[in-house]
C-alpha cells in the first residue's frame, strides 16, 4: 500500500471508528442486533465513504469530531430526522442537489442489477440519504458537492464505485460476478 493509501485508509478508519462509536449509543427501545455486529456496519460505511474525496472526508472527520466535543451524536440525529422525530437539521440548498445526482446513480445501477440493489435497500434510500445529509455541516455539503459535481463532469457513478468497492470487500471479482452468484 502507498503512503497516501495508509493515510486515507487511517482516515477512513477514524472515522469509522468514531461512527461505530455514535452508532452503537444510538438509543433504542429494544437491543438492536445491528449495533452489537459491528463488522457489517464498518464495511457498509467504508462502501459509503469510498468514493468520496479526502478532501470530503477531512471535512467530515471534523464534522464528527465537533459533534462529540459537542455532546451530539450525529447517527441518533440521522435516525431521528428518518423517523420525522425532530425538525429539519440543515436547509442547505446542496442537499437536494447531491441526493439527486446521488439517486440517479443509485437508479442506473439499480436497473442494470436490479435484484442485487433491491436486496441490500432496507430502507428508502433517498429518505437515508437526505437525513445523513442533514447532518453533515455547510463546508463537508461543499466539499461533497465538488465531488458529485466532478463525477458528473467525468460520467461517474457513485453508487457503482461504491458497489464494486463492496464486491472487492466480499471477495467477488466484478459486479457481474456478484450479481450472477446472487440469482444463480
Amino acid at each position: 500500500m502507498t503512503s497516501q493509501g495508509k493515510q486515507r485508509n487511517e482516515l477512513l478508519n477514524q472515522i469509522i471508528g468514531l461512527e461505530a462509536e455514535m452508532f452503537v449509543n444510538v438509543p433504542t427501545a429494544e437491543p438492536a442486533a445491528c449495533q452489537e455486529r459491528l463488522k457489517p456496519f464498518r464495511a457498509m460505511r467504508r462502501m459509503t465513504h469510498s468514493p468520496l474525496s479526502d478532501g470530503t472526508l477531512q471535512s467530515y472527520l471534523g464534522d464528527l469530531l465537533q459533534a462529540k466535543a459537542d455532546g451530539r451524536n450525529l447517527l441518533q440525529e440521522k435516525y431521528a430526522r428518518m423517523d420525522d422525530l425532530i425538525p429539519c437539521l440543515n436547509d442547505n440548498p446542496l442537499i437536494a442537489k447531491i441526493a439527486q445526482f446521488e439517486m440517479r446513480c443509485l437508479d442506473d445501477l439499480s436497473a442494470r442489477y436490479p435484484q442485487l440493489i433491491a436486496s441490500a435497500a432496507t430502507t428508502d434510500p433517498g429518505l437515508y440519504l437526505t437525513s445523513e445529509l442533514e447532518t453533515l455541516s455547510d463546508d463537508t455539503l461543499n466539499h461533497y458537492f465538488e465531488d458529485v459535481a466532478n463525477a458528473m463532469e467525468e460520467g461517474r457513478n457513485l453508487a457503482e464505485e461504491r458497489y464494486i468497492y463492496l464486491c472487492k470487500i466480499l471477495g467477488y471479482g466484478s459486479l457481474d460476478e456478484w450479481h450472477k452468484a446472487k440469482t444463480g
